[in-house]
């Protein structure tokens, strides 16, 4: 499908490819992975024809067409609706569409055999483009990646920058290329919304592309791991984990060819220099020097993983119970986030807090940190607890002027510049990299800075709000890393499975407006309501994690005078007949999708010109419905 042959590919004086060669198979689903700055971007803007390359070729079939997501799409804004939006890549069949109507149109005043015709053909058209079928596959695809049915129609404009990436997300799936190229898919993402684009790309025809750094999403979604390094473009027949089992068997063969080949070196070296005076053996010694030179040196194994040793200084230990907050209530407004419910939290606790977004993960996180009062309820912090709270706003208080080491020194935790250095190194950042600017560090880089000084803190209980965002493997690992060292009490929010199972004994989640708490790891919450919604669905119950429906606090006042009886008699009136329309527009939609239909031209007509009436009424009567719903 594609071949990519010796690429060369510079930035200004730095080689990022250098004679790289990769395959790309009709349904390959590849993950690109190395460590920041490589390349793997560069390599998708490469192939949609962003960049240009300085060597070599990229050869393509005629067919193959492009679906690239990147995060330049946060830009693109609008006041279409998001299923306006999403629906764009239905380009070619809403313009026959268009036509379509403009033909039935004409039917009103000039109905003559050359206009059947025409019709005819644009629908057949339309149906083969999936036309009947577009408006169905983009809200689900939509509501598969977290949007609400009433969401639907609000404006892309008013929806955060996560939100809109979502929409784009969905416009490019929606579209079937047949290579999607997805640069950092996760990124937006709630854990529901990563587990439905599992299943959605596990069931993709085409070939897909993706960079990422989350690894459980890796292995869920990928059959070929292709790492960045060297220039290179280094293929592994296998998902995330066993590309890492590979390379470590293929760093165990490189590792001891290279200490065999260095032997080698090192004895023929004693050999010149201990025979290359004498006039016996001179030409056996130059031969030597001779055999060494054209030698094809073996490259020994980089150290990838970075160790991290943080000593973390407490002026004071905390009693047995760090927080407690009893019958907190919280609405913004008429709308609901929490009711009665309780927080404990003990010395030791390694909690994660997952779900999907707009649960109120963030609000939770605000009010245990005290930044946020309840509605209703109590917060008591315990004795000789110093908190420390990290998230995603943290990066913008970084002093953009300063240097990095000069942010840590200005931290206030009185270490001395070589232990700062010494955790500086463990978040990467070695030698003179200490002393770059803020304002030219990367995201991630900037995300690396602002742990650091969230740990070098003398807080004893930490409140992490998504600190893997924009950080690589290796910077995510260097985080588990600190955690596992670290002696204090903390909440962490991540949608990253891989980082969640590693860190917490403990799974926060929230349901039915309120916290619940699972005492075990990850993968065990994961399995425990995995059977909670066999067992539900088994016994005919509703999904557990389904919201309930509040409980009356107050009777609901009715009224039985004659207008509300008119208003109620009504809006029955308009459900039994939105049922009846329903009906009938399902009908028509299997008539126009069957081919048989296309035969017979008068029939053709009459479903078309009815399936149009039934819609624009149902679409009446659904607004009709929702007027008298809300009086």
């Amino acid at each position: 499908m594609i071949s990519i042959t010796d690429l060369d590919f510079h930035f200004g004086s730095r080689t990022l490819y250098d004679k790289a060669n990769l395959h790309i198979k009709p349904k390959d689903k590849i993950g690109l992975i190395g460590l920041n700055g490589r390349g793997k971007s560069t390599l998708l803007r490469i192939l949609v024809g962003e960049y240009k390359p300085d060597g070599g070729s990229i050869s393509m079939s005629k067919d193959v067409s492009l679906g690239f997501l990147n995060q330049d799409l946060l830009s693109y804004d609008s006041h279409e609706p998001i299923l306006v939006v999403a629906m764009q890549a239905f380009g070619e069949a809403l313009e026959i569409q268009k036509k379509i109507d403009e033909v039935l149109l004409e039917f009103e005043t000039n109905y003559t055999d050359d206009l059947v015709e025409k019709l005819a053909d644009l629908q057949e058209r339309f149906e083969a483009l999936g036309g009947y079928t577009m408006q169905a596959r983009t809200e689900e695809i939509l509501e598969g990646l977290g949007f609400t049915t009433e969401e639907l129609q609000r404006p892309l404009k008013l929806f955060s920058g996560g939100w809109r990436m979502r929409v784009m997300l969905a416009k490019i799936l929606l579209q079937q290329p047949s290579l999607l190229l997805l640069d950092e898919p996760t990124n937006h993402l709630d854990l529901p919304s990563i587990k439905w684009i599992e299943n959605y790309l596990a069931g993709y025809e085409g070939a897909v592309i993706i960079v990422s750094h989350d690894r459980e999403f890796l292995d869920r979604t990928t059959n070929t791991t292709v790492e960045v390094t060297g220039g290179k473009l280094v293929p592994y027949a296998g998902n995330y984990s066993f590309y890492l089992e590979e390379k470590e068997e293929r760093n165990a063969i490189q590792k001891g060819a290279f200490e065999n080949q260095q032997a080698q070196i090192r004895q023929a070296e004693r050999f010149i220099e201990r025979f290359k005076a004498k006039a016996s053996k001179a030409k056996q010694a130059q031969s030597r020097v001779k055999a060494l030179d054209k030698l094809e040196r073996i490259e020994d194994v980089a150290a990838d993983d970075a160790k991290v040793n943080i000593k973390f200084n407490f002026t004071v230990t905390p009693g047995r119970h760090i927080l407690r907050m009893e019958h907190v209530g919280k609405k913004y407004g008429e709308k609901l986030i929490f009711r009665d419910t309780h927080v404990h939290i003990e010395r030791g606790d390694k909690i994660a807090l997952i779900g999907a977004n707009g649960k109120g993960k963030s609000t939770l996180m605000r009010l245990v940190a005290g930044t946020e009062a309840p509605t209703s309820g109590n917060h008591q912090l315990g004795h000789n607890v110093i908190m420390s709270f990290y998230a995603q706003h943290q990066l913008e208080s970084l002093r953009i002027e300063n240097e990095i080491l000069q942010e840590m020194v200005e931290a206030g935790s009185k270490r001395t510049e070589m232990e700062l250095r010494t955790v500086l190194g463990s978040f990467l950042f070695t030698g003179d990299e200490v002393y770059k600017k803020i304002k030219v560090l990367s995201g991630g880089e900037k995300s690396r800075v602002a742990l650091a000084k969230t740990l070098i803190s003398e807080a004893n209980f930490l409140l992490l709000d998504e600190p893997t965002n924009h950080l690589d493997m290796q910077s995510v690992n260097i985080l588990i890393q600190a955690l596992d060292q670290y002696q204090g009490t903390y909440i962490v929010i991540s949608h990253d499975r891989f980082f969640v199972e590693n860190v917490a004994n403990k799974i926060w989640y929230i349901e039915d407006y309120q916290l619940k708490e699972y005492p075990g790891t990850y993968a065990e919450y994961e399995q425990w309501q995995e059977d909670r919604e066999k067992n539900a669905k088994k016994a005919g119950l509703p999904s557990p994690s389904a919201p309930k429906p509040l409980p009356k606090t107050e009777p609901v006042k009715t009224t039985s005078g004659p207008s509300s009886s008119k208003q109620k008699k009504e809006l029955e009136e308009v459900e039994a007949r939105i049922g009846t329309l329903e009906k009938e527009l399902a009908q028509y939609e299997a008539q126009l999708a069957d081919p048989a239909t296309y035969n017979n031209t008068a029939q053709l007509k009459d479903a078309t010109i009815k399936f149009e009436q039934v819609k624009k009424e149902l679409a009446q009567l659904n607004d009709r419905w929702e007027m008298l719903a809300e009086m």
